[in-house]
């Protein structure tokens, strides 16, 4: 068991930073966001808490934390001009934040050493840590789920117009959702700073935004559990499918394809809607038969013709 939890050490922590990251993309689409500036976001923590720790030397877990904050900045900046938006407008908006910031990383080079990227960062998050994170944070948007917060967000997904019609502000909650998602990837980019010993900006391009989309559409939408599903899948294919090298991509597009057309719920989702189904049909009590005797319709007749 040691020797397996050793050899699959570095995977265990990568599942656990993108279970981190898929979640920041699930708060804005369960909200009915579409947004794609999770990337982004990411990026920015994971420079500050990069730089911070390899040029100024402050304590690792620190310049985690003020990742973290520069994140929640950067999307509470966002977030008053994007509520406004809906649909594709978002996504665009927000893959352009996307494009700014892989810009800024990838030719300030005084600073973030451009392509090359920041290394030597010490390697202070471990197994542990990242777990007893990503369960706290995981518990937090499942008990948040199920509280008057996340009821709004479901219904604000489902149709804006009855939400605002039970006096819901939408703005009000996308503005939030927004923000929390900006500080979930801004945690996920300090995390996997400290635990991959260097960065570059290709770490936290295009391939890191549909990575995002594509854990949250493959296990659902509508719960935390899909998000950590997605993660684990998506996250453990490459390993999985080692042989399979250069057919990596093929497989996890034939994997995400599949399930689209045929558990559109997510693979998550589908089995919580299942099991809950199957709870309700487990509580249904069968109405008692009447004990007053029938009679017969003949009977009736007569005595009407009586």
């Amino acid at each position: 068991m040691l020797s397996f939890f050793s050899t699959y050490q570095s995977l265990f922590d990568h599942i656990l930073v993108n279970v981190l990251f898929a979640a920041s993309q699930y708060v804005v689409l369960r909200a009915g966001v579409f947004s794609l500036g999770s990337a982004g976001f990411a990026a920015l923590g994971a420079y500050c808490t990069a730089l911070l720790t390899t040029k100024l030397g402050w304590n690792p877990w620190l310049s985690a934390v003020a990742g973290m904050l520069l994140g929640t900045f950067a999307s509470v900046l966002l977030a008053l001009p994007l509520s406004r938006l809906r649909g594709v407008f978002q996504a665009v908006a927000t893959l352009a934040f996307v494009q700014i910031v892989m810009s800024v990383t990838q030719n300030w080079v005084s600073v973030t050493n451009g392509p090359m990227g920041v290394n030597s960062i010490p390697h202070a998050a471990g197994t542990l840590s990242l777990f007893c994170i990503t369960l706290a944070v995981v518990t937090f948007l499942v008990m948040m789920g199920r509280y008057s917060f996340g009821r709004a967000l479901d219904v604000i997904r489902e149709d804006e117009t009855v939400a605002v019609s039970l006096g819901i502000s939408v703005p009000y909650y996308h503005r939030i959702a927004f923000i929390l998602s900006g500080a979930l990837a801004g945690l996920s980019g300090g995390l996997h700073a400290l635990s991959s010993y260097s960065i570059t900006p290709q770490d936290y391009g295009f391939s890191l935004l549909v990575a995002g989309l594509a854990m949250v559409v493959l296990g659902g939408r509508t719960s935390v559990w899909g998000a950590v599903v997605g993660a684990v899948v998506l996250t453990s294919l490459p390993e999985i499918f080692r042989v399979f090298a250069d057919y990596r991509a093929v497989v996890q597009g034939v994997l995400l394809m599949l399930v689209i057309v045929y558990l559109p719920r997510g693979l998550a989702d589908t089995v919580i809607a299942h099991w809950k189904d199957r709870q309700l049909r487990a509580r249904a009590v069968p109405a008692p038969a009447s004990s007053a005797p029938v009679r017969p319709a003949g009977a009736a007749v007569e005595a009407g013709g009586r």
